[in-house]
């Protein structure tokens, strides 16, 4: 079952981008040039040659894995596949996304296609087959570490490709060889070495990493908006912006972030209403957002480099007749982008909700309802999204503490220090999740404050923005139940539909 792909295709000898992982949850179309191709080809033939000299140690092909380099592997080709992945089936949880499932087999090809880990031509053209098709491989959450790779998750991404544990077709779940049959896909025939490149690379940290900074990069943006829009709706004075003393501030991100917010709040009247001096969530956000826009910028650095790099052990280089044994697969720089990713979605939710407890609150909200409720006492209003919003940043703050500083020892001390990536991305990546909800949840309330007796803004792109929330949301008069609304000026919010 071979889905239409609109798309234009992703080239696998171009660089790879985030917005191709985010393209990787729906069919998709690789492109496998002749040079992808040949660079393949070349990269197999010469794994060949070295396997053919006795003399040659090849980790993987002809050694046992891991802890156990030091005794032979299987002599049969198959079987040594099966020694390979048997054992990793250790995996447990909740299965991962399909967006980071998808995303990280979208990697994971991209890596393979360089030619230089040794794999069979036909492995690249499998994971393309797979891409135009809605098949996701079932991955357990918990088991990988990140240090030789995220070998378990891949493991399992790599049986299912293969026939074997379970994965999903339309969203449905179901034995993996009935879900390759339902999506017209042939099962991979896989040796040693191509197991083991299919599995020893931090694909899964990099796509988690990679979807999260999309997600918070999106809220980012909308957080801004938003606080634009909390300025001209209480009429506060946006000189807390002028040029010149962010100019003297010295931090990069917080020029470009006060750029944007003034571009934004073009056309806004003060009031004259409000104190000297506004509350920090106002007066200091060019300063917390420009610190977020700095730290977002070394993360996308570190994304934008673990995509254009190869993620795998060994590599080969036929033109230097080179096997080289080392550490591509150690995911230590996603490790720590994911840490710097979830202290930056800590502040940023915690600034939204702040900013949503300033608009409740009759004593600092220029005098609009408590809770901006339409009838105080027989009405609610926003009281129980402020409530859900505190609870979201109580849940940011208790899953922050860096994954990258909890190193480990397993394996027989082979991996004696380990980076625990995969946890810190994909805990970034259910944070940043929070961190769009309360997006959603002050935006909400933006939209309620002006139903309830809030000044329209003066700025253009200000009142674009409300009149965008106020016709996708009707107002909280009467109270109901307000869950679906947040998800949707969520969405809104941090789509910029507006």
């Amino acid at each position: 079952m071979t889905t239409t792909v609109t798309d234009a295709p992703v080239d696998l000898g171009a660089p790879l981008a985030g917005d191709h992982l985010i393209r990787a949850a729906a069919p998709l179309s690789l492109l496998i040039s002749p040079p992808v191709r040949d660079r393949v080809e070349r990269g197999r033939e010469y794994l060949r040659a070295v396997l053919a000299d006795d003399e040659r140690p090849v980790y993987g092909a002809k050694t046992g894995f891991g802890a156990l380099i030091g005794f032979a592997g299987r002599e049969d080709e198959a079987d040594q596949c099966d020694n390979t992945l048997a054992h990793l089936g250790a995996g447990q949880g909740p299965d991962l996304p399909a967006d980071i499932a998808r995303a990280a087999l979208l990697v994971r090809a991209w890596s393979l296609a360089q030619g230089v880990s040794g794999v069979s031509a036909h492995v690249v053209d499998g994971l393309a087959a797979m891409f135009a098709t809605t098949f996701v491989p079932a991955i357990p959450r918990y088991g990988s570490v990140g240090a030789s790779g995220d070998l378990i998750p891949l493991a399992y991404a790599t049986q299912a490709l293969r026939g074997r544990g379970h994965a999903y077709v339309d969203g449905e779940r179901m034995p993996a060889d009935e879900a390759l049959r339902r999506a017209g896909l042939t099962p991979l025939t896989l040796d040693g070495r191509d197991a083991l490149a299919l599995v020893n690379g931090t694909s899964v940290t990099t796509a988690a990493t990679a979807l999260a900074l999309a997600s918070v990069r999106a809220s980012h943006r909308a957080v801004q908006d938003l606080t634009c829009l909390l300025v001209d709706l209480l009429g506060a004075d946006p000189a807390f912006l002028d040029p010149r003393l962010i100019s003297a501030y010295g931090h990069p991100g917080a020029i470009t972030v006060a750029d944007r917010m003034r571009a934004t709040l073009v056309g806004t009247v003060p009031s004259g209403g409000r104190a000297l001096q506004e509350p920090y969530s106002l007066r200091c956000s060019p300063q917390l957002l420009g610190a977020a826009e700095d730290a977002l910028r070394y993360v996308d650095g570190v994304v934008t480099a673990d995509l254009g790099g190869v993620s795998d052990n060994p590599l080969f280089f036929p033109d230097d007749d080179l096997v080289a044994h080392g550490g591509n697969f150690f995911g230590q720089p996603a490790a720590f982008a994911a840490d710097v990713l979830a202290m930056v979605t800590a502040s940023l939710g915690n600034l939204a909700e702040r900013q949503l407890d300033l608009l409740v609150d009759p004593a600092r909200n220029t005098g609009l309802p408590p809770m901006l409720a339409a009838g105080p006492g027989r009405q609610h209003g926003l009281q129980g999204v402020q409530l859900a919003t505190t609870a979201f940043v109580a849940e940011i703050r208790r899953a922050v503490v860096p994954a990258s500083t909890q190193s480990l020892p397993t394996n027989l001390h082979n991996q004696d220090v380990v980076p625990f990536g995969t946890q810190a991305a994909l805990r970034s990546y259910d944070l940043a999740e929070l961190l769009r909800l309360l997006c959603g949840s002050l935006a909400l309330g933006l939209r309620q404050a002006v139903h309830v007796g809030g000044r329209r803004p003066t700025a253009p792109r200000c009142a674009a923005l409300l009149d965008a929330l106020a016709d996708a949301i009707a107002p909280v008069d009467p109270d109901r139940p307000l869950d679906a609304d947040v998800r949707l000026a969520a969405d809104l919010v941090t789509a910029g539909r507006y």
